[in-house]
């Protein structure tokens, strides 16, 4: 264990300097290069084994299995401003000033699918489902970028399970007595759809069905555009959650009547039947997620009565508490009743990395220079200290 520490430390350490001299002595070999300490140089054929060029999500096969793709920086931005990407990933995209997401089976899988799919039929709903960080939330990131780039209505839940344990603010709900509200978390959510969907709601045209009235003189009108709504929810907090339920059931009748196509994405989906939260009424007793206004509305567009849309849920252990974590399994963390609310659904299995996988993500920190010691046999020490499991390896190389 003291030899594993002491190389831990090492490969934890952040690169002071980039090897300038690799490229000049890449005619050396690798071993006389591991011999010497110094992080190999990565020539054009190496560079191929690792990334690809295909930026693409809808173009991306198992030609491109287990490599990198970057995501251009006004689209990260666009998707990922109000979340969807794991912090320490989101820190690490701030140190290499670069947003790069590794093309994986599960990802592969689940895009087929959806380009395969008969829209016109009921919506289709994929279930995330594995062991603590194999990468469920980056297989949704990657699924999220084809839904931008392909026109889908993004309906996206970065984290349901904050809803559920640590709430900005929680009140009583005005219009529906014994519920509480999320203005704050709601009014946070209608940002982020706003940031992820607002030039293809301009493009689409979308209006509301009905008026909407929100008090004596307040009120939006029939037909008028989604943004005017959304920005209505974003300016009056207060009616935040009632403005996220409205938007939702017009995106779930625009959708039916085939104006738009929605893709949903909740990350944590099996927080929403969790037996109770964090949440205390005003008697001190912990509410169960059904008495929270927001939970509603995402239960009712995971629904299969509406069509041209599909759902990527993710449930996790993770997004339980303590005494609901011994299984990983979709029937295990969803209860009965969210099992049965999701049934039949496609269950999508993401595991650790294959072998092919963890070397690509040995051999792009090599290339960041953020691996900088290479002494014989490191990617054994890597491989046997994390399981190939994505989270724990990257902790294992996370700097100081």
């Amino acid at each position: 264990m003291k030899m594993f520490r002491k190389q831990l430390g090492s490969l934890s350490r952040i690169s002071t300097q980039l090897q300038r001299n690799a490229i000049a002595n890449g005619a050396a070999s690798r071993t006389a290069e591991m011999s010497t300490n110094v992080a190999p140089a990565l020539d054009a054929a190496a560079l191929d084994e690792f990334r690809t060029a295909v930026a693409n999500p809808g173009e991306h096969s198992t030609l491109q299995s287990a490599k990198f793709y970057t995501i251009p920086t006004e689209q990260k931005k666009q998707i990922f401003t109000g979340g969807g990407l794991p912090k320490q990933y989101e820190q690490q995209i701030k140190t290499f000033t670069e947003t790069c997401l590794m093309v994986r089976s599960p990802a592969l899988e689940l895009l087929q699918y959806i380009k395969n799919a008969d829209l016109s039929k009921p919506a289709v709903r994929y279930v995330l489902y594995g062991e603590n960080g194999v990468g469920k939330t980056l297989t949704m990131a990657h699924v999220l970028h084809y839904g931008a780039l392909n026109d889908f209505v993004l309906v996206h839940v970065p984290w349901a399970p904050n809803w559920m344990k640590r709430p900005k603010e929680a009140a009583n709900a005005s219009g529906q007595e014994g519920f509480i509200d999320l203005p704050f978390d709601a009014a946070a959510w209608l940002v982020h759809f706003k940031n992820q969907n607002a030039q293809l709601l301009q493009k689409l045209q979308l209006k509301t069905s009905k008026e909407y009235v929100w008090s004596k003189r307040e009120s939006t009108p029939a037909g008028a555009s989604l943004i005017e709504l959304v920005e209505h929810g974003i300016a009056r907090i207060k009616y935040a959650s009632e403005t996220t339920a409205a938007l939702i059931a017009e995106l779930k009748q625009l959708a039916t009547n085939n104006q738009c196509k929605i893709m949903v994405a909740i990350d944590g989906f099996n927080a929403f039947f969790h037996p109770i939260t964090r949440i205390f009424s005003d008697n001190k007793q912990r509410v169960s997620p059904d008495r929270i206004t927001l939970t509603q509305p995402f239960l009712d567009i995971t629904n299969y009565d509406w069509t041209n849309g599909v759902c990527i849920l993710s449930v996790d252990k993770i997004a339980m508490t303590e005494g609901y974590m011994d299984s990983y399994m979709p029937r295990y963390l969803l209860g009965k009743e969210g099992f049965e609310h999701l049934d039949p659904f496609v269950p999508i299995h993401v595991e650790n990395y294959t072998e092919k996988e963890f070397m690509s993500y040995i051999s792009y920190y090599l290339d960041r220079h953020w691996i900088s010691k290479t002494p014989p046999g490191f990617e054994k020490q890597l491989k046997f200290m994390s399981n190939m499991n994505p989270y724990t390896l990257m902790q294992l190389v996370r700097g100081l």
